[in-house]
This record gives C-alpha cells, structure tokens and sequence, in this order.
C-alpha cells in the first residue's frame, strides 16, 4: 500500500494528509464501494460535499472501511442555499447526519456567490462552528484573494484551507503566493484536468517516459512538491493506487519550473465572480 508520509500542518496545528481522494460525480449508489476502496488503497482524506448528493454513501464507505475514524480526514462543502451564520450551522448538521459522523475534519463554503454578499455571514457560522468544536478545520473553496481578504478584514479569521481548480495548466500563480502570505494551505481539485487533454501534454508524457512513471503520477508529485494538497478523482481501481504512489521519486527544480511553465495564461479555468455552486 502506497504511503503518505508528509502530512501538512494547517494554521491552527491540524495535520492534513498531502492527497485527497475525491468523489464529483460519484453518485450516492456507487459512493460507498469507491471510498471504501479508496481508503483500503491508503487514502485518508476523503473530499465530498452537499451539493453531489452522496454523503451518504461516501459515510458508508467510511464506516466499511477497517480504519478508525481518528485516522480518517473528511472534507464536505455547504452550498449556495446555505450562506447565512445560522445556516451554516444547520448545513453542519445536515450534512455530518449524512455521513453519520460526529464531527468533520474540515468545513468549507463551496463558492463565494458574491452576487447574494453573504459569503461573510456564512464564514461567521463557520467561525462558530470551529469554537464549539463541531469541525476541526474551516475553509472555503473557489475564493479569489479579494474575497478572502474580505473575509479577514471583516472577521479577523483566515481560512485554514482554500480549495481551487489548479494544475500546471492553470497554476494559479497569484493565488498561491496570496495564500502563502496568509497561511492559507491550497487545495487542488481538477488536479490531473478533468479530462481535458493535460495528460496528453508531450512535455507530461515525456517526463512520465523518462521516470517510468503515469503521466498522472508526475503531475500529482509536482502538486505535492509544491505543498499543494490534490485530490484526484477516478473509478479505476489501479488509478486509485498509482495517483497515491508518488512518495518514491522526486521531480527536480528545473522540472518542476517546466511544468509550471506550461500556464495557459487563464483558459479553461472558472470564475468564481459568477454565480456558483
């Protein structure tokens, strides 16, 4: 079984493992297989959210799987419908019934829709929720650096966790050295591109040919090189354990700067200014 052996360290002193495995667009039916069996290929951290209906099966796989819920890290996210200090907490609940957990690991706000400005009162919820040790870590997904500086200046609470569309066809630069400022720790969904062809990019393939590796496998190490912590997505069984076996190589400097180079200056990535989930 693979290993992950570098658990990052969140602001407040809380490890995450440094892979997640992820579950858009697992339907609730197929959710508990697909997350027992992730966790039985070594994956600790388990990405989910309201809004893709199956937290209930991804709690069953939890709960199928033989590890104990105290080595387990699991993400879910509250949706558009919730943005409120109150309904954050009623999202909270709702959402750890599903999974029939006690507590979450980590609680984030899917998107910001600024266009109903409620982001912030959401984030207040948030911020109760961590002080009555419901969630252990909260976050928020598909912020942009002005939302989250709102959120700091009108709170005084940085998220633990900002989880963005990011891969090295679209790094994020900016993004990222904004977190960094704030001790913010990146997630990267779409990690490996959704399909959209960064598998096949020559300089990938030509770098998986000389290593011997996945072209999955050089872009999954270059995130965690980079501390960004991805979370693939695949219904593969052997997939699911290649894209967590990236321990036992390493790329270098120069590689690393190459396949950041690849940035297509914005294309295909969302904006998170528009309405969301």
């Amino acid at each position: 079984m693979p290993v992950q052996p570098d658990y990052l360290e969140l602001a407040n002193d809380v490890a995450i493992p440094p892979i997640g495995f992820g579950t858009w667009p697992i339907p609730d039916r197929k959710a508990e297989p697909m997350v027992a069996a992730a966790i039985e290929a070594g994956y600790r951290l388990i990405d989910t959210a309201a809004l893709y209906e199956n937290e209930g099966g991804v709690g069953r796989g939890i709960r199928a799987a033989a590890v104990d819920r105290s080595d387990m890290f699991v993400t879910t996210k509250l949706s558009r419908r919730s943005h409120g200090r109150e309904e954050a907490q009623r999202a909270f609940a709702a959402s750890a019934s599903r999974l029939g957990l006690d507590y979450l690991d980590l609680f984030l706000i899917h998107w910001p829709n600024p266009d109903l400005n409620r982001y912030v009162d959401a984030w207040r919820g948030m911020i109760d929720l961590l002080e009555q040790n419901k969630v252990r870590a909260i976050g928020v997904s598909n912020f942009k650096p002005a939302h989250l500086s709102r959120l700091i200046d009108e709170t005084g609470v940085a998220p633990h966790v900002n989880q963005i569309q990011l891969n090295p066809w679209i790094p994020r630069l900016a993004e990222r050295e904004y977190h960094a400022a704030h001790d913010i720790v990146t997630e990267s969904w779409a990690p490996i591109g959704k399909g959209g062809g960064l598998l096949d990019d020559p300089v990938i393939t030509g770098l998986a040919a000389e290593r011997d590796r996945t072209p999955a496998q050089i872009v999954i190490r270059w995130h965690v090189q980079l501390g960004l912590i991805p979370i693939p997505k695949t219904a593969n069984p052997d997939r699911l354990v290649e894209n967590l076996d990236v321990f036992g190589f390493s790329l270098t400097d120069d590689e690393i700067e190459l396949l950041t180079g690849l940035d297509r200056g914005g294309q295909g990535a969302v904006d998170s200014d528009h309405t969301g989930l």
